[in-house]
């Protein structure tokens, strides 16, 4: 798994994962905006653009990420947050490691498995995949996403670099993916946020995890679609951090 860093190594350590098909530029303005207080460490998930290996499963993915905290980091960081595909992984951070930091913000993790989905993932890509690397077709697509048009650019070429083979992987991943009975464990100071424009299962998978974890709190996001939080909101995203960690 590839690490981009930002701020000094001496200080309380943030880590965002990113949401599937994008990757470390999701969070790129709030780590600029965080680092002169923070060192803040983005992975690049495994099956995404320029990253060292394929997408196998979250939990392979959390593993990869509690390995490097306890060989580079003493164990233990800050703060842990997560959009989508990202917010999945760190739940099942949460799960395996109930001391891994002391505050998370999952944002529109999806914990409700979709055995329909899952059986679409395949076909559909498998059909479509070779447009993605058509830029009028990733245009739609971006479009679709309500993803800030400065970001562009970086989702093109990213998405042209992902495989067949491990956006299928990840998408599958996703649509399966279910809470651990441990994730109730964990010692976290955590907050719960989903969009009000996202879907019934993503807001149901909110209600859920809120239930779950002890002491966590729910936020719906007034008029927000899925990820417009972190990727679009980076100056509310950041304000958050600054609020849960002072409280």
């Amino acid at each position: 798994m590839i690490f981009r860093e930002y701020g000094e190594q001496n200080r309380n350590v943030i880590i965002l994962l990113h949401g599937g098909g994008l990757s470390w530029w999701n969070y790129r303005n709030e780590a600029e905006m965080l680092k002169n207080d923070f060192r803040v460490i983005i992975p690049v998930l495994d099956g995404h653009a320029d990253s060292d290996r394929d997408f196998t499963t979250i939990e392979e993915n959390a593993k990869e990420i509690i390995s490097f905290i306890d060989e580079k980091l003493g164990g233990s960081v800050m703060l842990i947050g997560g959009l989508s595909l990202g917010g999945q992984i760190l739940l099942e951070i949460l799960s395996q490691r109930s001391d891994i930091c002391e505050y998370a913000i999952v944002e529109s993790a999806l914990v409700i498995p979709s055995r329909l989905t899952y059986s679409m993932v395949r076909p559909v890509f498998g059909n479509c995949y070779g447009l993605i690397k058509q830029k009028w077709f990733s245009e739609l697509q971006f479009k679709s996403l309500k993803i800030n048009q400065s970001f562009f650019d970086d989702y093109y070429r990213d998405t042209c670099k992902i495989t067949k083979q491990n956006m299928i992987a990840f998408l599958q991943a996703n649509s399966l993916y279910s809470m651990r009975d441990s994730l109730g464990d964990s010692k976290a100071k955590v907050r719960v946020f989903v969009g009000e424009k996202e879907n019934g299962a993503m807001k149901d998978s909110a209600v859920k995890i809120n239930k779950k974890i002890k002491g966590s709190s729910l936020r719906i996001l007034e008029k927000m679609y899925h990820g417009e939080f972190s990727v679009n909101r980076a100056d509310d995203y950041v304000k958050e951090i600054y609020d849960i960690i002072k409280r």
